[in-house]
C-alpha cells in the first residue's frame, strides 16, 4: 500500500477513535467512508455502513439512501413513507480490494454480488449485516408503488492501483450492469472503478465546506448594513441556481440546516403549485410568481459577475428549492429566473433575525425551529466549556465540523442524536427514538412534549449526550456485546434510574444541575461506565423484556417491564 493511503487510514482511524482491524479492513473504512460522506451531506456512523466479514457477498459498504435520509431498519423507512408519502431510493455499494490492480474475477463476483442481493431467491449464503440491509431493500420494493422514479444504483469498485480503462475489465462491467438493468428495478446504473488517486480526492472533499461558483450578472448591491458584510439581491437563471442546491454528481446537498420549515414533498398545493409553473411553456413567469430563495453565507468571493459563495445555507425557499430540483430535468426549467438575497453575515444573532424575518409567513414548528433558537447556540457553548475527555461537540449544523481535524468525529453528537438520547434517558422513551422518532418529533409538533425549551437547563442534553458517546465508545472498543446496541437508547434511560442520587428534578430547575453531576462523574471514568452499562445490561436480562425481539424494543409496556425491574431490584444490582 502506498504512503499516501496508509496515512489517509492512520488519519481516519484517529478522528473515528478505531482500533486497527488490520490493513484490509481499515482500506475497507477509508474506502465507505470516503465514497459515503461524498455521496450523503449529513453525519453518519461507519459502522452502520460496513458490512461484516464472512459470507459478505462480494460487498464491503452498503448505504441506503430514502427521501434524503441515511436508513439503518424498516421503521426508518415506514415513518419516512408516512411523513412524505413517497419514496426516493438510493443504493450505494463498495468492494474494496488493498490490491494495487483490478482484478476481473473479482469485479466479477461483485456485481453477482449486487444481483443476488436483489434477487428474490437468493443464492448466496448472507451475514446478519447483508439480512438487514436485504430485508431494508425488500420493504422498499413493496412499496414501489410509492416511487417517484426507480431507485439509483450506484457501484464503487476500489483498489490501491490506478484504473487504466482496461477493455476486458471495461466489457465484463458493462456485461454486469446489463444483467443489472434487466431486471428493470433500477432507474440509472454507475459503476465506478476507484485508484488510490480518486479515493484521496474524495477522502480531501469529505473536509471542504460547502463551496460554489455561480455566474451571478442581474443583481444590485446592498448598501452597507451593520453586521452584514455583503448583500446583493437579484435574478439567478435556474443553471446557475442548480450550482447552489447540488454538487457536480447532481446530489441535492444539504444546505437547508437553518430553514425552519423540512421540505413538506410535493403532495400538497403550494408545492405542487410551484411545479406546474415551473413545467409550463410559460415558465419565465415564475421570477414574478415566486417569494424568491434567501441565502446567508459566511463569506462571498466576487470576481466580476462570478461569485465565490461560502458556508452557506438557504435559510428560505426550501420548498422552492427542493421543487426546483425534482423538476431539474424538466423541458422548461432553463427559461426559469429565480429571485435570490445572497448575504454574507458571521454575526450569529443577525443569521437568525434573517432567517426568522424571511420566514414569518406561515406558522413555525418547534421542532423546526430547533436549530435557530438561542437555546440550540448555548447549548452547543454548554458543551464547549467541558474539557478532555469530558469533551464532546454539539453540531447544530450538518458537518459544521468537517473541515476541523482536530474534532473526533465520534465526539459529535447530532440533533438527530441529541434529540434521542434525552427522549430515552430524562423522558423514559426509549421505545420511541429506536428508529427514527417520528413519535417524538410528531409530539414535539404538537406542543405536547418539550425539548430545547428555553427554560431548560443544558446539564441533562449534556449527559444524556456524553453517555451516548460513552456507550458507543464501548461498543466501538468491543467491550460490550454489539447485540445490545439496538437497545443502546434502552441502557441509556437504565442508567440514570440505576445511578440517580436523587428524585429527577423538573427541567428548568437549578438542581438539574447537581443531579447529573454524580452521573458525569461515573461517565468520566471508562471502568466505571463500562461497570454501570454492564448493570444496565443486567436489567435488560432480568426482566420480561427480550431484546431480540423488535415488538419488545417499541413497547411502551417492555420498557416500563424494565423501569419497574431496575426499581424493585435497584440495590442488588448496584451493590
Amino acid at each position: 500500500m502506498d504512503r499516501i493511503t496508509q496515512s489517509l487510514i492512520n488519519e481516519l482511524l484517529v478522528n473515528l477513535d478505531l482500533t486497527s482491524e488490520g490493513q484490509s479492513k481499515d482500506f475497507e473504512k477509508l474506502s465507505n467512508y470516503s465514497i459515503v460522506s461524498n455521496e450523503y451531506n449529513k453525519t453518519f456512523e461507519i459502522d452502520g455502513i460496513t458490512v461484516g466479514d464472512g459470507n459478505d457477498t462480494g460487498i464491503d459498504g452498503i448505504a441506503i439512501v430514502v427521501n434524503g435520509q441515511l436508513v439503518d431498519s424498516v421503521d426508518e423507512v415506514q415513518d419516512l413513507l408516512q411523513r412524505n408519502n413517497f419514496l426516493e431510493v438510493s443504493y450505494i455499494f463498495i468492494q474494496s480490494k488493498t490490491s494495487s490492480s483490478f482484478d476481473g474475477a473479482e469485479i466479477n463476483n461483485f456485481l453477482f454480488g449486487i444481483s443476488d442481493f436483489f434477487s428474490e431467491t437468493p443464492a448466496l449464503i448472507r451475514n446478519e449485516d447483508i439480512k438487514k440491509s436485504a430485508e431494508i431493500s425488500n420493504y422498499i420494493y413493496l412499496n414501489a408503488s410509492k416511487f417517484k422514479k426507480n431507485p439509483q444504483l450506484k457501484l464503487y469498485y476500489v483498489t490501491t492501483g490506478k484504473w487504466l480503462n482496461d477493455a476486458n475489465l471495461v466489457g465484463i462491467i458493462n456485461h454486469g450492469k446489463s444483467l443489472l438493468e434487466e431486471t428493470n428495478l433500477f432507474g440509472d446504473i454507475s459503476f465506478t472503478p476507484f485508484g488510490a488517486q480518486e479515493l484521496a480526492n474524495f477522502y480531501r472533499k469529505t473536509k471542504e465546506s460547502i463551496s460554489t461558483t455561480i455566474t451571478f450578472s442581474n443583481r444590485i448591491t446592498i448598501p452597507s448594513i451593520t453586521g452584514i458584510s455583503q448583500a446583493y439581491i437579484g435574478l439567478l437563471p435556474f443553471s446557475e441556481f442548480e450550482k447552489i442546491v447540488s454538487d457536480d454528481e447532481g446530489n441535492l446537498l444539504n444546505v437547508f440546516e437553518d430553514n425552519v420549515r423540512d421540505f413538506q414533498g410535493d403532495n400538497n398545493d403550494v408545492n405542487n403549485g410551484i411545479a406546474l409553473t415551473i413545467n409550463d411553456s410559460h415558465s419565465e413567469i415564475f421570477s414574478v410568481l415566486n417569494n424568491g430563495v434567501t441565502i446567508v453565507a459566511s463569506s462571498i468571493s466576487p470576481t466580476g459577475d462570478q461569485f465565490t459563495i461560502n458556508d452557506y445555507q438557504i435559510v428560505n425557499g426550501c420548498q422552492t428549492s427542493n421543487v426546483l430540483y425534482n423538476c431539474r430535468k424538466g423541458d422548461n426549467v432553463s427559461k426559469v429566473n429565480i429571485p435570490i438575497k445572497l448575504i454574507a453575515t458571521n454575526d450569529e444573532e443577525v443569521k437568525t433575525r434573517i432567517t426568522l424575518a424571511t420566514n414569518n409567513q406561515t406558522p413555525i414548528k418547534k421542532e423546526q425551529l430547533a436549530a435557530l433558537t438561542a437555546f440550540q447556540r448555548s447549548l452547543e457553548q454548554f458543551f464547549n466549556a467541558f474539557e478532555g475527555e469530558s469533551r464532546i461537540y454539539y453540531e447544530r449544523r450538518a458537518k459544521q465540523y468537517n473541515s476541523d481535524n482536530s474534532v473526533p468525529k465520534t465526539k459529535i453528537i447530532t440533533v438527530a442524536f441529541q434529540i434521542k438520547s434525552f427522549a430515552a434517558m430524562f423522558l423514559n422513551e426509549p421505545y420511541n427514538v429506536t428508529s427514527f422518532f417520528g413519535s417524538i418529533v410528531n409530539r414535539l409538533n404538537e406542543g405536547k412534549i418539550a425539548i430545547f425549551d428555553n427554560d431548560h437547563q443544558h446539564s441533562p442534553y449534556y449527559t444524556s449526550s456524553f453517555a451516548y458517546y460513552k456507550l458507543e465508545n464501548h461498543f466501538r472498543k468491543a467491550n460490550i456485546d454489539k447485540s445490545y446496541k439496538k437497545v443502546r437508547f434502552h441502557i441509556l434511560m437504565l442508567f440514570r434510574i440505576l445511578f440517580e442520587k436523587e428524585p429527577l428534578p423538573y427541567f428548568n430547575s437549578k438542581r438539574m444541575n447537581k443531579y447529573c453531576d454524580p452521573l458525569i462523574d461515573i461517565l468520566n471514568d471508562d471502568q466505571l461506565s463500562l461497570a454501570a452499562f454492564e448493570k444496565c445490561i443486567a436489567v435488560i436480562d432480568g426482566a420480561d423484556f427480550d431484546k431480540s425481539n423488535k415488538q419488545d424494543v417499541k413497547l411502551a409496556q417492555k420498557t416500563k417491564n424494565l423501569i419497574d425491574y431496575a426499581n424493585s431490584n435497584k440495590k442488588k444490582i448496584i451493590g
